[in-house]
């Protein structure tokens, strides 16, 4: 690099934007994520000892993911290389496994790669590196904010280890918009900034832990924020609430949808109204779908709630036809009081306890003819073939119930159905 190209890098650096200056340098400067990175863990000493094998880092955006990577870059005599699956090709990696195969040819090194969102390749591109990720020619690091068990090809995951990044705590971001703060040659030092005693609190709590969103906003308030004559600023909750409006939803349609629908579910399930009451908002908050929420409360009446209380599938299925008429935001009182109705109701999984069991003997057992008194016996002939015969009519008999068989002979006295006893 000539110092015109050095000149324009470091310009370059400068002008990034806080969350990118402030990141991480060295494992010591690292937040968190102690079960992955923490003093003795494997990844850690592999790092340490320059002994890398393919892994795949995955959790939501602002945990360290990148700023890991990064660290390893810096402390591995491996030659790195980093590529963007939005950007990059099969042409890119071709080009990486080219220069791989030179550089261990004539120099014995071995080459890391690193690709940031890598759920962004398609399955072909995810199998052109396949081979060199299976020979040890490439050590793979990828990065995704999405399951990988969704979005990563199974030969893939199967030769590499998985680390999930887990949200920082309210803490540890507040311990690095201070450092931020303080820091005169990545950060804000040079602003000369103080910030009232609940003003970073609450900008790391509204993160929702994401390190990447607190330093971005932090930047705009300081930015923002008028010099008094002295010089010198103060960063007050109402400017830190200015920059950041509105929270941002931790939520993607590919993982985390069903994994807060299932905590809604279990929440109505296990009978807890402010539990049930949490989930529900976090869905309408991150845009979902009223109607497919509607459908799932319906399921859940008939599935959960069943014959210990009838009426909730009622109460449901009123409460899906009411949304499709009013729409939101109004609709979330109408989901609310459903879901409420639901979580509150007795319960009783008899009905798809019974279902599902007979399902199971009409997949798994032979299928026997009906039974002749069982058969229908309104069309012309039919009597003359046995059908009905024996048939006992209930309403002739007390009560409007007499006892007969109605199963065919291989099933006869199996029972599908319990009774709920609540």
């Amino acid at each position: 690099m000539n110092l015109f190209e050095h000149a324009m890098e470091r310009d370059m650096a400068k002008a990034a934007p806080l969350a990118a200056r402030m990141r991480p340098k060295s494992l010591e400067e690292f937040e968190e994520q102690s079960t992955i990175v923490g003093p003795g863990t494997t990844l850690r000493r592999s790092i340490e000892n320059d002994s890398l094998m393919s892994m795949i880092f995955f959790g939501p955006p602002g945990t360290g993911k990148t700023a890991l990577a990064n660290i390893i870059a810096s402390m591995t005599k491996s030659h790195f290389e980093t590529i963007n699956a939005v950007m990059a090709g099969v042409g890119d990696i071709r080009r990486v496994v080219d220069e791989a195969q030179k550089r261990r040819s004539y120099y014995g090194e071995k080459t890391v790669l690193f690709i940031d969102e890598i759920h962004r390749f398609n399955k072909a591109q995810q199998d052109a590196l396949l081979p060199f990720v299976e020979n040890g020619l490439i050590t793979l690091i990828g990065s995704t904010t999405e399951n990988p068990m969704f979005s990563v090809n199974r030969p893939i995951l199967s030769r590499s280890q998985l680390y999930r990044f887990e949200l920082l705590s309210t803490e540890a971001i507040v311990r690095l918009l201070q450092r931020a703060l303080q820091d005169r040659n990545r950060g804000l030092g040079n602003y000369n900034t103080g910030a009232d005693p609940e003003a970073l609190p609450y900008l790391a709590e509204i993160s929702n832990g994401d390190a990447r969103a607190a330093l971005n906003a932090l930047e705009l308030a300081v930015i923002t924020t008028v010099p008094e004559e002295n010089g010198s600023r103060k960063l007050t909750l109402a400017t830190v609430q200015e920059a950041l409006q509105k929270r941002l939803p931790k939520y993607n349609q590919k993982d985390e949808h069903y994994d807060v629908v299932s905590a809604f579910i279990k929440s109505m399930r296990g009978s807890d109204p402010d539990a049930t009451l949490y989930w529900l908002a976090r869905l309408l908050y991150a845009g979902e779908d009223p109607q497919f929420i509607s459908r799932r409360i319906m399921i859940h009446a008939a599935e959960d709630v069943g014959l210990a209380d009838p009426l909730a599938l009622v109460v449901a299925a009123s409460a899906a036809q009411s949304v499709e008429r009013v729409g939101l935001p109004e609709a979330r009182i109408i989901l609310a009081e459903a879901a409420l109705y639901i979580a509150r109701a007795p319960k009783s999984n008899s009905v798809v306890k019974g279902i599902d069991s007979a399902m199971a003997a009409v997949e798994n057992k032979r299928h026997e003819p009906v039974p002749a008194h069982l058969r229908d016996a309104s069309y012309k002939g039919a009597k003359d073939l046995g059908h009905g015969k024996g048939y006992k009519y209930p309403h002739d008999y007390q009560n409007h119930w007499v006892e007969q068989d109605y199963l065919p002979a291989g099933l006869s006295g199996t029972k599908f159905f319990e009774p709920p006893e609540n």
